[in-house]
């Protein structure tokens, strides 16, 4: 039985849980480490922490091992240009928007990037939510000053409250605790949507139902979707309906940044004896956060999930060729994904000399283009955006560098969310800066909206087809 989370077409798998081939039993006692540890909280209380630490260590896991290991197998194919790595959801999830109403709109729109670039390039797309574990962020600074008034800065749902105040502003274990259910509850969701027939393709159109209706790319859906539709039928009528069609697999993903919940949530897998972290499927490491001689990094190379690191215009070859040694020596395929985040003015200069160094060493990695966090500005309200014409500029230098290079432009990691918020502006929508109030909804970056992210994903599937 195929679900959403589950080994596609195995029988071990079952509609009520996996077998024990399957589960991580033991808690890990590994992972601590002396080396410096960027972008932690300052908890006030440690023995509360180290309570809640013990209490999560004893919880069962999210995730499963032999996931892990599947989605590491998909996104070997992406490392070798036989599949499309499609990653995306919120720039910091929050317990108070973690609704089914919001979690269903972001699957459908995953769903619907994702079948639009299957279906307009050709390629098996691997679908990757950075969901059921987004709670925390990293930030520029410790603290926020408002009006002479200097406190704690909000480091995502996992740590503290946006409210500005030292009540909401403190540092407090406990939400650790809260993350954990808010992302079993999330994920109980998604395996429910992905296998109760929401995922269904025979639903093409039905994805579509819900959402603000826009020019342009809702009418390409919406044709797409007919000619789906007739060629469904015509399968059909020839006694051909794959259960492939009618579920799919969608893995969670988060940046392993919290290094007490990522480890407290790490076990032992019982058919390897390998440690793995059950918080989620794919962890990355962030840019902040990828220094060599850090805890971030000893981390991911401790544990088996696949992992990726964000790679930012400072990066260097040699960089890189470090990080491979570290995190993916044996050279497994899968492994180790590099997601780039240069900007849209700087990713024809900077990129160039990583994916040809890299490949010049033979090493096999996947090469992901983040086009949200090199392309931020803020606008003369003070509120962050995006230009959706950066973000699209990105995404096309990153596929140039690799036609010059013959490399495999693997996928795309989005910040984005099925609602039909007024954070980034431009697209065929016209969302301009005095509109940013109007829906200004994150917790922290700008995102694209449905219709945004409909449209970026029929522009990706045109590059993808001229390759």
């Amino acid at each position: 039985m195929s679900v959403g989370f589950g080994v596609h077409g195995d029988q071990r798998h079952t509609a009520v849980g996996v077998t024990a081939a399957f589960w991580v039993s033991a808690p890990y006692a590994g992972g601590m480490t002396d080396r410096p540890a960027e972008q932690q909280p300052d908890w006030p209380d440690r023995a509360a922490l180290q309570d809640v630490v013990e209490r999560l260590r004893l919880l069962p896991p999210l995730v499963f091992a032999g996931e892990c290991d599947q989605l590491k197998e998909r996104l070997g194919a992406v490392a070798r240009g036989e599949a499309f790595l499609l990653q995306g959801g919120d720039c910091a999830e929050t317990f108070v928007d973690s609704t089914a109403d919001s979690i269903r709109n972001k699957i459908k729109t995953l769903l619907q990037m994702a079948v639009v670039l299957t279906y307009g390039a050709r390629v098996p797309v691997v679908k990757v939510g950075r969901i059921a574990g987004q709670f925390a962020k990293p930030r520029s600074s410790d603290v926020e000053t408002r009006g002479g008034v200097t406190l704690p800065s909000y480091r995502g749902d996992a740590v503290n409250g946006q409210e500005f105040t030292p009540q909401a502003r403190t540092p407090d274990p406990e939400r650790l605790v809260r993350v954990y259910n808010t992302s079993a509850a999330t994920l109980n969701l998604v395996r429910a949507f992905t296998q109760g027939g929401l995922a269904d393709l025979r639903e093409v159109h039905a994805w579509n139902q819900g959402f603000v209706r826009g020019d342009g790319a809702h009418r390409r859906y919406d044709a797409m979707a007919q000619d789906i539709d007739r060629a469904m039928a015509f399968m059909l009528a020839c006694g051909v309906d794959p259960a492939a069609f009618r579920t799919v697999d969608l893995y969670s993903s988060h940046e392993a940044l919290l290094l007490d919940y990522e480890r407290a949530l790490t076990r032992i897998d019982s058919r390897t004896g390998l440690p793995y972290d059950v918080s989620g499927h794919l962890l990355w490491v962030g840019e902040r956060t990828r220094a060599l001689d850090g805890a971030h990094i000893e981390f991911a190379a401790s544990v088996r999930n696949p992992v990726a690191v964000k790679l930012g215009p400072s990066a260097t070859p040699e960089e890189a060729l470090a990080l491979i040694e570290r995190l993916d020596p044996d050279s497994e395929p899968g492994r180790l994904t590099f997601v780039t985040r240069m900007g849209a003015g700087r990713v024809r200069v900077a990129l160039p000399p990583l994916v040809d160094k890299v490949t010049a060493s033979g090493a096999v990695v996947a090469w992901v283009c983040d086009p949200m966090h090199g392309n931020t500005y803020e606008a003369p309200d003070g509120l962050k955006t995006r230009r959706f014409d950066d973000v699209i500029d990105e995404v096309q230098g990153f596929f140039e560098v690799h036609r010059d290079l013959g490399t495999h432009p693997g996928g795309i990691h989005m910040e984005l969310t099925g609602d039909d918020v007024t954070e980034c502006i431009g697209g065929s929508g016209g969302l301009v800066e005095t509109d940013l109030p109007m829906r200004y909804q994150t917790a922290c970056d700008p995102r694209l909206n449905h219709q945004q992210s409909l449209e970026l994903a029929f522009l990706v599937a045109e590059m993808l087809a001229a390759r």
